[in-house]
């Protein structure tokens, strides 16, 4: 997929009050008004079907809406306030881990009524997940910065996407599709990673996401085998530029590992955040409470440094109780497997020149009003040569002299 714009939330917008009183329920409430001219403007009818896309590394949620063509334009990109556990999938209940794969949301899915101010429940665990007889229920995108295998929102942001799924399913969506990924599903992310654990996983995730990405149409997706399978789209065309991406992913593949792209492992202490979230943090730690408005709390004993390595923190009004902050400073940490190497150049066989100067073509200059050499006041010729020395075989000599 080419490089497209995104629309990043102004995290101080994301932390203003919701709704003024006498205002719509919170479940009911509109899409904003701007979201809604970005909708107009990318030809998105507002009860369009949607698509949600997560990236646990890059703590970013995408909305996906469907246009007049037909296929799936991006519209907005939230900025995950936490997240917790390890990149890979979760396999079991209090692994803490946040789930990766391909899962179908229904309006049954919806909680108005959420402990976390509003939240759907992803639909873990799914076919997928309980052929690895996967445990464990309830993992929600959901408001409040504490997550314990949910994709933690602020209030304001878990708002505005409940209302972006909710009118779609009104409008006659039956489900929506939520994409989880370990990180950007790039060709180099998976060189990179290529020694993971859970690579065998990732490129089975990785052909649903270039599946989508060549297309615009959501993936059909299935599971034989205990593995995730892809059905060809009913369009010869459509799937025609699903297959040559596919064998063009590849291949970048395996040029970046043949480059020498080093390896790597990432690892998390629990989880992380968008970086916009972590900078806030900072700022609030730096000032304190009473100069931003935020609160303090005690946390349990830390390990290592880092920004938030003390036994109390300072959370920025808005995001909640952020859970587990003093596992944040140790969060993305890649750990090289194999290093970068570089492909060895070939050796350049020297020229073999003649002992004696070979002449070369002759330039006939004309005069130079703006040369104050005395050759150029008149016609001249200058003559290139090529060293006599074999060690200096691409050394050119030159030399002038005026024209007869």
């Amino acid at each position: 997929m080419g490089v497209r714009g995104r629309t990043i939330l102004c995290v101080a917008g994301l932390l203003a009050g919701i709704a003024p009183a006498g205002a719509a329920p919170k479940h009911l409430a509109p899409v904003p008004p701007a979201t809604v001219a970005l909708m107009a403007a990318r030809s998105m009818a507002p009860s369009a079907p949607v698509l949600l896309r997560a990236y646990k590394q890059e703590a970013e949620i995408e909305v996906w809406k469907r246009a007049a063509d037909g296929r799936f334009v991006h519209l907005k990109t939230f900025p995950i306030c936490r997240w917790s556990g390890q990149l890979g999938p979760k396999t079991r209940a209090g692994d803490r881990q946040a789930p990766e794969g391909f899962y179908a949301v229904a309006a049954r899915q919806l909680n108005p009524n959420s402990a976390y101010y509003l939240s759907f429940d992803v639909g873990y665990p799914n076919a997928y997940d309980r052929a690895h007889g996967g445990t464990g229920s309830a993992l929600m995108v959901h408001g409040t910065c504490s997550s314990a295998g949910c994709f933690a929102m602020t209030d304001r942001q878990v708002g505005e996407i409940y209302a972006l799924v909710r009118d779609a399913l009104a409008g006659g969506q039956a489900a929506f599709q939520f994409q989880a990924f370990p990180f950007r599903m790039t060709a180099r992310a998976m060189a990179r990673h290529r020694t993971d654990r859970h690579i065998a996983f990732w490129r089975q995730l990785k052909e649903g996401s270039d599946r989508f990405e060549a297309t615009g149409r959501e993936p059909l997706v299935g599971v034989e085998g205990g593995r995730y399978v892809f059905a060809p789209y009913p369009d010869p065309a459509v799937e025609a530029l699903a297959t040559a991406r596919r064998a063009e992913e590849e291949a970048r593949i395996q040029a970046l590992v043949a480059d020498g792209t080093e390896a790597v492992r990432t690892t998390y202490a629990d989880g992380g955040q968008h970086p916009s979230f972590t900078a806030m943090l900072r700022r609030a730690s730096a000032f304190g409470a009473a100069a931003t408005g935020a609160t303090a709390y005690s946390a349990d004993a830390t390990q290592g440094a880092g920004p938030f390595a003390a036994a109390s923190f300072i959370v920025p009004a808005g995001l909640g109780q952020v859970s587990r902050p003093e596992a944040l400073a140790l969060a993305g940490r890649e750990v090289v497997v194999i290093p970068a190497r570089r492909r060895p150049v070939p050796p350049i066989h020297p020229i073999q020149v003649a002992a004696a100067f070979v002449p070369l073509p002759v330039i006939e200059t004309e005069p130079s009003p703006f040369s104050r050499l005395r050759l150029a006041e008149e016609p001249s010729r200058l003559t290139l040569a090529t060293s006599p020395e074999p060690a200096r075989p691409r050394f050119l000599t030159a030399r002038f002299a005026a024209l007869p």
